[in-house]
């Protein structure tokens, strides 16, 4: 929404208001009238090509290792030895050529609605414009990947800045307990969207976070980011982009990575990939990116 670069962004919501053959129908025959002549299909599923397919969209592009590649009429090779985005971005390249760093910045644009949610919600905890912020984003879907010392963490370095906890309404038991710990943190999660998270998370020195979507909006809007891995790595192509950002993880262990997403549990029973990265070398490391940062 708001990106200068599209024309319009068409919501399907498949699991809502679009539930069901019918709409997914109703979907199909939009797209014909609009006479489209190319899809990309990064997303990979049946669905989806399918969905072109019908649209009678006549070139349809995307991985060759995708499950609806069936319906494509044209593979890429997906490159386990590129970051995700440049492999979103050969989709598109005819010739092949990788892209550069510079077009491997992902970018979002959060409209006055969004950029006035966050003034209300700093205004509401007394933070003054131009205070220091720094944004925490303890959560994650997948129970492995949430590193267990956010609290410890919010009480060594809030004595700097304000700590705002940034995450979805899923998030707020973990805001919780950071909270506890640092009782003049803002927990703004599940209170704004993926675009005024965004341009909240701009506003901060640095991000702390786990291997989740956080991540990826504070690199679209340059913001420090620190990034704790464990049991995933940066080498499935899911690191942070930032222009300034950190990587933490216990690189000696050899059961990492235990799995492409993190498990809810860990497979070993030691969880040792988080609970071994302890608070004070992450705010050391947040220490030393907000001195080398612009």
């Amino acid at each position: 929404a708001n990106h200068p670069a599209l024309r319009r962004v068409i919501v399907y919501d498949k699991r809502g208001a679009d539930r069901g053959v019918a709409r997914f129908f109703a979907l199909a025959s939009q797209l014909r009238r609009e006479k489209y002549s190319v899809a990309f299909l990064a997303q990979g599923s049946l669905r989806s090509a399918a969905l072109a397919l019908l649209a009678g969209i006549q070139s349809r592009i995307g991985f060759s290792t995708s499950t609806g590649r069936w319906l494509y009429t044209k593979r890429v090779v997906y490159r386990d030895d590129l970051h995700h985005a440049a492999r979103l971005l050969l989709l598109a390249r005819p010739n092949g050529r990788e892209p550069s760093d510079d077009e491997l910045i992902p970018t979002l644009y959060p409209a006055e609605a969004e950029r006035a949610a966050v003034d209300a919600l700093l205004a509401e905890n007394s933070v003054k414009p131009g205070a220091e912020i720094i944004a925490l984003a303890p959560g994650s879907v997948w129970a492995t990947k949430r590193w267990p010392y956010y609290p410890a963490l919010g009480k060594q370095v809030s004595s700097g800045a304000r700590i705002v906890i940034v995450g979805g309404a899923d998030d707020r038991e973990l805001a919780n307990e950071i909270v506890a710990e640092v009782p003049d943190a803002i927990d703004a999660t599940g209170r704004l969207s993926l675009l005024a998270s965004a341009n909240l998370i701009s506003r901060a020195v640095a991000l702390v976070t786990n291997d989740s979507s956080p991540l990826h909006l504070a690199s679209a809007v340059g913001t420090p980011t620190i990034a704790l891995f464990g049991p995933t790595v940066p080498g499935f192509g899911f690191g942070p982009l930032a222009p300034s950002h950190a990587i933490l993880g216990m690189e000696q262990l050899l059961c990492r990575p235990c799995n492409a997403h993190g498990p809810q549990s860990c497979p070993l029973g030691h969880w040792k990939c988080m609970k071994e990265l302890s608070a004070s070398v992450v705010a050391e490391s947040l220490v030393q990116i907000q001195t080398v940062s612009p």
